[in-house]
Parts: structure tokens; sequence; C-alpha cells
């Protein structure tokens, strides 16, 4: 049993059935080189069990391969913004809160209008209904999601997303520094594993600006290797804030007004 590691929950509170399907979608990607994922060996609405990642300390050197490794997964493309994992639709659920995919029929042409509504816009209004931000800040959220919607920030993927002819990137969608976990199992050709997806059809930046936003180790060499092996487009540094957004609003959805100041000033930089 110490080699399992069991996760429960209720339909009502979150999406283990979603969180399995999106690792499995991810691990396709490991041969190819793409990042590992944890095993997945049962799951249903209630249980999720995974093989257990023995755990190890930060290197360069594994940073610089997940930096390789990260640019492949998202090279490996999904068919449209917002798409979910093979096998699962939905929204991904903590607790009271939602983070939807979208249908092939919904699906918007570019990424702006992906972002602006099923991920600004979608925070935004739990948000609201949580008390967390008031009308004011709702109406000037409005403002950048307007700008969004009409293309105002869209950029070409990285250059292995784009030369695999993927519009698209196959992304984690919650790749805070938490959920990548240094491993010292020998049998991990990168060092690290993936964890605790919400994983979509997204802009590839969106995963680099997680990894950015709480902190994480090795982090100049993680993104400098991704940028010589998958050249990001031109100000990339500028739009890491932008990218920031949608969590920043998400934990202000689950966790109150404590977030409201700091996500508030990421949407003035860019309203």
């Amino acid at each position: 049993m110490d080699e399992l590691f069991v996760k429960h929950g209720t339909p009502e509170t979150s999406s283990l059935e979603g969180e399995a399907a999106a690792l499995r979608w991810l691990s396709e990607a490991e041969p190819a080189g793409g990042m590992p994922t944890v095993e997945v060996l049962a799951a249903s609405s209630v249980e999720l069990v995974e093989k257990r990642v023995s755990i190890g300390a930060p290197s360069a050197a594994a940073a610089d391969r997940v930096g390789v490794a990260l640019a492949i997964t998202h090279a490996a493309g999904a068919p449209w913004w917002g798409a979910p994992p093979t096998g699962w639709e939905g929204a991904y659920r903590i607790r009271r809160s939602l983070t939807p995919t979208v249908a092939e029929c919904d699906a918007p042409d570019a990424w702006g209008a992906f972002f602006a509504e099923w991920r600004v816009m979608s925070y935004t209004r739990q948000a609201r209904d949580a008390g967390a931000i008031t009308r004011e800040e709702v109406s000037l959220v409005e403002r950048l999601a307007t700008r969004l919607e009409n293309g105002e920030f869209n950029v070409p993927q990285p250059g292995l997303v784009a030369s695999a002819g993927n519009q698209v990137a196959r992304i984690h969608g919650d790749l805070w520094s938490g959920n990548l976990l240094w491993t010292s199992d020998s049998g991990n050709h990168v060092g690290a594993t993936l964890i605790d997806p919400m994983a979509h059809g997204g802009h590839a930046e969106t995963d680099l600006a997680m990894l950015a936003l709480f902190g994480c180790p090795f982090l100049d060499r993680i993104i400098s290797v991704y940028n010589e092996v998958s050249p990001l487009a031109d100000g990339w540094r500028e739009r890491v804030r932008l990218h920031q957004l949608a969590p920043l609003l998400h934990h202000c959805a689950l966790f109150g007004r404590s977030y409201a100041s700091e996500t508030m000033a990421v949407v003035r930089a860019y309203a």
C-alpha cells in the first residue's frame, strides 16, 4: 500500500475521473520525450488511485530536462481551444469552483476569445458571486476581456507546437510548482513528474506563467532551455502576468478577497 497514493472525493467537490483522463492525455507525449506523469492505476467519481512518486531534490540538470520535456508535451497539441482530454468532458471541480472545458461546437477561433470567456470571465463571475470582487472591479475585468476577445494579445505558440502543425497546445492547466514533483526515481528520464492537472487545449505560455506565479526551483533554467528548443513569441515576458490572471481570479473564487488586490493590479496593467 505504501506504493500507492489514493485521493478521495465526491462529484460535488472534485473531478477525479477528469483528472485521471488528463493525466493519461498528457502521458501520451512521454514516448516522444514529453513530461512524465504520475501513473493512474484506477479511477472513479469518488477515488483516484495513483502510483506514489518517490520525492527527490530539484537540480539544475533536471530543470534543463524539464524545459525540453515540457516543450515536447505542449507540442503534442489539442484539437481546439479549451478541448478536454480524450475520453472525458465537463468542468474540473475544486469545491464550489468550476474550471470548464469547451465542447468542439462552442470552441472559439483564437486564444484571446477562449481566455476571455472560459477563464477570465468564468472565474470573475465565480469570484463576484463569492463576494471576493466588487461590481466596479468586475467592470474593469470586462474591459480587459474585451481587449482579449478582440485579439490584442494573440501571439503564435512556441516553435515546437507550431512546427508540429498545432495551433493549440496540450497544457497541464494548473502547473504551479507544487504540481511539478521532483523525483528520485531512476526510471524517470527527466527527474520530475506532473501531478494534479486540469489539462486542456490552451496556450503554452499559460503553463510557464503558472510555474512562475508562486516560484519554482531553477525556473530560469527551465524557461531558458524551453526557449532554446521551442522558441517563445517575442514579448513573452510582458505577457506572463496576463496568463497569471486566470489562476489569480480562481484563487479569489476559492479563497476570497485576500487575493483581490494582486489580481486587480494585474487587471489594471493590461486593461
